[in-house]
């Protein structure tokens, strides 16, 4: 059976991705969560090899790390990871491509927390030019292939790829026009990702590191996450 390894599910937007891949797929996989801030379960994992960093398959010999890469590993056995229309299909490559390597901005000041609501003290320039290109890229697949998902009728791996901005749209409330607020709730009442959210509230996990930076540039509003282990 193949082994997914991920991290805390509040924090880990690379877990996510392939996690709800293969949930949307309806394959059955085990999944190994290893809690950030563990080193001794951290040294364990770095042993199986690849980047010593989740998320990470592993299939019989088979170890694909990255969550791109993992992706691209499951479209050789299920190809419906991608859109059947090659048109979509090289846009869906290349949104994924510039969100695995773009929106810094969007990453460092609306980091992924799935239980929490924060209020932004500030709106930068550089988040904004991230939030507008987001949407852009929404609206172009919506608009290109007709929805409801970013490239037709049915989940892609594109829309996972996605699925950690739709948490921080959520959680830092940041503004939307109207097709791309319809993909937004489209896409929080997947199955797949209302059981990592429901999983995410239940953790009993902190990670300091991850705590902070929920207060850098914003105040909390809302925390639904379980009290903490102390």
């Amino acid at each position: 059976m193949k082994t997914l390894y991920i991290a805390n599910r509040n924090y880990s937007s690379w877990s996510l991705r392939p996690w709800l891949m293969m949930r949307e797929l309806g394959l059955d996989f085990h999944e190994h969560l290893i809690p950030f801030g563990q080193q001794e379960a951290w040294q364990e994992y770095r042993d199986l090899g690849g980047s010593g960093k989740v998320p990470m398959l592993v299939d019989g010999n088979r170890m694909a790390w990255d969550s791109l890469a993992i992706l691209e590993t499951l479209a050789e056995e299920y190809p419906e990871v991608w859109p059947e229309n090659s048109e979509a299909r090289a846009w869906a490559r290349s949104a994924c491509a510039e969100m695995h390597s773009g929106f810094a901005t969007l990453r460092d000041i609306c980091t992924m927390n799935v239980g929490v609501t924060v209020q932004l003290s500030t709106m930068p320039e550089p988040l904004e030019r991230d939030i507008d290109r987001v949407l852009a890229l929404w609206q172009q697949g919506l608009a290109s292939f007709g929805g409801p998902f970013l490239t037709g009728d049915r989940f892609t791996g594109v829309d996972a790829f996605f699925a950690p901005v739709v948490f921080r749209f959520r959680g830092y409330q940041l503004k939307a026009p109207e097709d791309c607020q319809q993909y937004l709730q489209r896409m929080l009442a997947l199955p797949g990702m209302q059981e990592w959210e429901r999983l995410a509230l239940e953790e009993p996990w902190r990670d300091p590191a991850h705590e902070d930076d929920l207060t850098r540039y914003g105040h909390i509003v809302e925390d639904r996450r379980k009290p903490a282990d102390r």
